[in-house]
Order: structure tokens, then C-alpha cells, then sequence
């Protein structure tokens, strides 16, 4: 069916781009960070924020919002697997959870700590490598299956108008990354209501993800919290 194969090759891409926005962080965190004997507040308190970042990203893939729900509805023989992506996304979340717990306890990170915090952050980028990785080799090919025609060309619309309302947030102004948990956002609740509590992890600011270029480079000095602008759009 060209439809199921059209959006598959979509959520594919989707895929990539965040497979490759893991192995960076990952390499940076193995080239740098892994390299020191300690480890400062801010470097924490910069991996915590990459790491709310690639796991925002994760969070609201197309995959997540529309393939896994479709596919949930029209089988029961994924739940098997779903329940093991939905724990690898907890193991996931567990990591930046500890790491954050260190930022207020500690003034700089030493020694034995600094693998701890490393190996912490390995098992984030781990964890969710792996689940795009059964997804690709597992899941799509269930919902290959298992999905109906006239579903997927509902999901394949989905895509489409995300892609759309993605677009119009960007030239609104909003930095892509804001843009698509945005629009991600308004796309999966009722009557596009914005509901930032669901997932959100206190205390953590999302920046860039840090690129392969930049894994020499130190962390900046963390800026200002700036006002969030997801929720000024919605007023």
C-alpha cells in the first residue's frame, strides 16, 4: 500500500533526525565529559538541559502521537512491545531524573561521581537508541499489518497537518525546536488545548542540542531562563 509506505518513509526520517541528535550528545559526553576528573555545576546542569531536550524530542515524534495510538486500536498483539518501548522511555527518564537530584546537592561533580553522572547519561542516550531501533525494525512492520487502509491515510493526513501548523510556527518566529513541541503538542490534545504538565520535568530549561562540531567546545555559561513562548502564543 503506497499510503502505509509513504508515511512510514516519513516517520523514518523523523527517526533519523533524532537517532543522530542522540549520537552526538552521546559523543560529546564520551569525548569530553568522560575525559575529566570533575565535572562542574554548569557541565551538569548543561547535559541535564540536552538531555530534557532529546527527551522532549522523543517524546513528541510523530511515531508517538499518531502510528502508536492507530496501532493500539487496531490490535492487541503489539502490547507486548509497546510495554517494552514504554519501558526503555522509563529508563530514559529515570536518568535525567537522578541527574537532576544531583544539581541540588552538589557544587561540582569528582572523580567516581563524574562515571556515575557519565554512565547515567549513557544509559539515557542507550535507552532510547534501542527504542528507535525496535520501532523501526518491530513496531513498523506490525503496523504494516495491522493497520487498515482508510487508517492509514487518516494518519498520513495527520502528518500533513502537523507538517503545516509546524511551518506556520516557525515563520511566527519561534526557534524550530519550540516550533515542534508546539505544534506536536496542540496536534495531540482535544480542541488543541496545550497541556505543559503532562511531561514536563521541573527546574530544567531546554536548549540546543549540542552538535558534533561543537563537542571540543566547553559549556557556555547557562543564560537567563527566558520566558516560555509556547505559552504566550496560546494567549
Amino acid at each position: 500500500m503506497l499510503t502505509a509506505t509513504y508515511t512510514l518513509v516519513a516517520l523514518s526520517v523523523e527517526q533519523a533526525s533524532v537517532r543522530l541528535s542522540l549520537l552526538s550528545f552521546q559523543k560529546y559526553v564520551r569525548t569530553t565529559l568522560m575525559q575529566q576528573n570533575r565535572m562542574t555545576l554548569s557541565q551538569l546542569e548543561y547535559a541535564c538541559e540536552n538531555l530534557n531536550t532529546l527527551y522532549q524530542a522523543c517524546h513528541w515524534r510523530k511515531t508517538e502521537m499518531y502510528l502508536i495510538p492507530a496501532l493500539r486500536d487496531a490490535t492487541e498483539r503489539a502490547d507486548q512491545l509497546l510495554d517494552e518501548l514504554n519501558r526503555l522511555n522509563q529508563a530514559a527518564l529515570t536518568s535525567i531524573r537522578l541527574l537532576q537530584e544531583k544539581l541540588g546537592s552538589l557544587a561540582d561533580v569528582r572523580d567516581e561521581q563524574v562515571s556515575e553522572v557519565c554512565d547515567s547519561i549513557d544509559l539515557f542516550c542507550a535507552s532510547l537508541l534501542k527504542r528507535l531501533e525496535k520501532e523501526e525494525q518491530e513496531l513498523f512492520g506490525l503496523a504494516r499489518n495491522a493497520i487498515a487502509g482508510e487508517t492509514w491515510f487518516s494518519i498520513a493526513n495527520q502528518l500533513m497537518m502537523h507538517d503545516k501548523h509546524l511551518d506556520e510556527m516557525k515563520r511566527s518566529g519561534l526557534p524550530p525546536a519550540e516550533a515542534a513541541q508546539v505544534s506536536a503538542r496542540r496536534r495531540a490534545l482535544p480542541g488543541g488545548a496545550v497541556d505543559d504538565g503532562q511531561i514536563s520535568i521541573p527546574g530544567l530549561q531546554v536548549l540546543p542540542i549540542v552538535s558534533v562540531e561543537e563537542a571540543s567546545a566547553p559549556p557556555l555559561k547557562k543564560p537567563a531562563r527566558p520566558a516560555l513562548r509556547d505559552d504566550a502564543i496560546m494567549k
